[in-house]
């Protein structure tokens, strides 16, 4: 089970300190040679941006000197329908990718995340998971190919860089090696049409019981059904008083009466009914798990500037054995001391699929 906790955060002091930066945002290849070549002659550090999200500000803030070397305009998508994959730019969007699959054929997919302004280059190279990962795996188990410059300018594939360069681009962050250009994705067969629901349960409707169930049936679930809770502290509308919430946000790929009698025999507690239930194409997901709109998907997917304007500080971690009741009881005290709001964890099961399968020296160790 992976754990992610965030709360915003407003940063001051030396955080955004660049001691003397510069920002190189390249259009063509020999340009990115050329800041390669720049940063090894004058001892720079050259920090590699894709589309920008970086909780620790890592590919955009230094103690020494250093550039920021922008890769949003290598962000070209070339999808082979016949052949199931796609290249895409190592500075396309998460978003981009999926609409462009989905624009070129409707039951095609990529396990990716969750957000659609995640850059590309940056999300492979931690190893990203997302709604489809207890079926296909993470985003870098779908990689088949890349090309990528070394540090000494050299444009390289699979073949040309070789296993262990390969390996290492995926899942440990790659522009620790190179600078990726982009990568061949794996594309994965998916439904045009999704079942999606999204409900809420506090404190005093059993949470904590209900979130102890979930550990136990979230890794036996098919493979096509993904749920997630996420967790926060609220003002109760019925007392007024401050209170725990979890949402419980689930896709499923397929239809809305197979999916209650899935729930009614394995998760009956959370009590799904039909009407909570809403059918929607499989893109616009994206949106409604982030409790937006639905309508206007393209916009949402394909936009490189999120809707909305939260900073937050993230930590992630992974739960290997179920948490006890009394400690989920704990984790609920602790999260309602903070005001409405302010800090919020979400769980996510990668067990009892494909991820059980791959082996560990495959790929390198997700970071998040």
């Amino acid at each position: 089970m992976f754990l992610f906790f965030s709360q915003p955060h407003h940063y001051k002091g030396n955080f955004c300190k660049s001691n003397g930066s510069a920002f190189a945002r390249v259009f063509i290849l020999s340009k990115i040679q050329a800041a390669i070549f720049c940063s090894k002659k004058y001892r720079l550090q050259m920090g590699i941006r894709s589309g920008g999200h970086d909780f620790e500000g890592s590919s955009y803030t230094s103690n020494i000197p250093f550039f920021v070397l922008d890769m949003s305009n290598f962000r070209s998508i070339s999808i082979d329908i016949k052949g199931r994959t796609a290249w895409v730019g190592a500075g396309a969007t998460v978003g981009e990718a999926y609409n462009s699959i989905y624009e070129a054929n409707s039951t095609l997919g990529f396990p990716a995340a969750y957000c659609p302004t995640v850059g590309i280059g940056g999300h492979i190279n931690g190893g990203g998971y997302g709604p489809l990962v207890r079926q296909f795996g993470l985003n870098t188990d779908n990689v088949i190919d890349a090309r990528v410059i070394n540090a000494n300018g050299r444009v390289l594939d699979r073949k040309s860089m070789g296993e262990d360069l390969f390996w290492a681009i995926r899942g440990g962050d790659g522009a620790s090696f190179a600078v990726i250009l982009g990568y061949k994705l794996k594309l994965v067969e998916i439904p045009e049409k999704v079942t999606a629901f999204s409900i809420n349960r506090t404190w005093e409707q059993n949470a904590t019981q209900l979130l102890y169930k979930w550990q136990y049936i979230a890794p036996k679930l098919p493979l096509n059904l993904v749920i997630t809770p996420q967790i926060v502290s609220i003002n109760s509308n019925q007392t007024g008083k401050r209170t725990v919430q979890v949402t419980f946000v689930s896709v499923f790929r397929g239809k809305v009466d197979e999916l209650l009698s899935i729930m009614n025999q394995q998760f009956p507690e959370l009590g799904l009914k039909k009407e909570d239930c809403t059918e929607m194409l499989w893109i616009q997901y994206f949106a409604y798990a982030g409790g937006l709109p639905t309508s206007n998907i393209k916009e949402f997917l394909t936009s490189r500037v999120s809707s909305t304007k939260l900073y937050y500080k993230a930590k992630s971690d992974f739960v290997k054995e179920p948490i006890p009741e009394k400690g989920i009881e704990e984790i609920l005290r602790k999260l309602n001391e903070l005001p409405p709001f302010v800090g919020m964890l979400e769980w996510n099961h990668f067990g009892g699929g494909v991820m059980e399968t791959i082996p560990e020296s495959s790929l390198i160790c997700f970071v998040s």
